[in-house]
């Protein structure tokens, strides 16, 4: 495979988890209730505070600069870089979407829509470690 190829597919995956995110977040506002209580100015029984807003626009931004990131960086900045930040989300999006829905009893769409970031953080460090 060359370079350029490589950057693309490390590029659309990155852009997949950011619309992968937006999809969670479309499906949380969806519950019953979820509405209601992001009006009354909580998200999960967690106050929505400038610091979870942060969280959340980084949790957006930072696979969106990724994306940008990998058709740009040189190549050895490029691969420690992918491999490193896709870890760091591999890990997050394990914790957060997998295990934290997993222990509610979610068995729907939010499941799926958090597995499927795994798998793209997952395939985003194998690519960038089978770097050529």
């Amino acid at each position: 495979m060359d370079i350029l190829t490589l950057k693309i597919r490390l590029a659309v995956l990155w852009i997949f988890m950011a619309v992968a995110m937006s999809a969670w977040m479309l499906l949380a506002l969806m519950g019953e209730g979820a509405l209601e209580e992001v009006i009354s100015g909580k998200v999960g029984g967690t106050p929505i505070t400038d610091g979870l807003l942060w969280f959340f626009a980084l949790f957006w931004l930072i696979p969106l600069i990724m994306a940008f990131l990998s058709v740009t960086l040189k190549d050895s900045t490029n691969r420690w870089a992918n491999v490193i930040v896709g870890l760091v989300f591999a890990i997050l999006y394990i914790i957060i979407d997998v295990v934290g829905l997993l222990l509610e009893g979610e068995t729907g769409g939010h499941l799926l829509i958090g597995f499927s970031k795994v798998v793209a953080a997952i395939f985003v460090v194998w690519y960038a470690w089978k770097w050529p």
